[in-house]
């Protein structure tokens, strides 16, 4: 896998990555494979790999924001969770939203855990708060939102476009499973320099959206 091909920014301090779907950020029991085999490939003439400043579901596409050294990281850490870093996110849901076209879902969300089932985030007031932004760009019997998170809970889009009766389609926990989850990050401006003009990307949908 060439990802250098992805890479959809990049300057001495990070570099914005066309993640793509199926492929996850970190590894794990389920997840061998991942994105940090690849690391060393996107040096880019750096000594140092690359690291992610942030985390993106394995079925998620789109943008991935990656440090290009130490100091870059903890740079970006903060700004991802101080909440300056945006991010828009495009989904592919069932139906749509009843009312208008734009809204926010301000709802918190907890993590629970069963032995049958494992764990998910559910709305639930005992958890973090969590607020998302949304708006319709194409209604129908799937319409398309984009969504645009405040906050960056785990699997705060996924459940927070299920709390408003659009779960997205291809989301086996929060949604109907059946295919390919379609959810995008579809853009993200990084105000790296205080002061200075924000760093910005925009990544393609998949080739397998409809």
């Amino acid at each position: 896998m060439d990802l250098t091909r992805r890479i959809l920014k990049i300057d001495a301090h990070l570099i914005i990555l066309d993640k793509p779907a199926g492929l996850a950020v970190h590894p794990g029991p389920r997840t061998p494979h991942s994105l940090e085999a690849h690391l060393v490939s996107l040096r880019e003439g750096f000594v140092r790999s690359p690291q992610p400043a942030h985390r993106l579901d394995r079925d998620t596409s789109g943008c991935l924001v990656l440090a290009r050294h130490p100091k870059a990281l903890k740079r970006l850490t903060q700004l991802f969770e101080a909440g300056r870093i945006g991010k828009t996110y495009w989904a592919l849901v069932d139906g749509a939203p009843e009312g208008g076209d734009t809204g926010v879902v301000d709802a918190p969300l907890f993590k629970v855990s069963t032995a049958a089932d494992g764990w998910r985030m559910v709305v639930d007031p005992r958890g973090k708060s969590a607020r998302t932004r949304w708006q319709v760009l194409e209604r129908g019997d799937r319409s398309l939102i984009a969504f645009m998170p405040e906050t960056g809970r785990t699997h705060q889009v996924r459940v927070h476009a299920a709390t408003l009766g659009t779960p997205i389609m291809g989301d086996p926990v929060y949604g109907a499973g059946q295919g390919p989850m379609l959810l995008h990050a579809r853009e993200v401006m990084v105000p790296y320099v205080e002061g200075g003009v924000p760093v910005t990307a925009v990544a393609p949908l998949p080739e397998h959206w409809p």
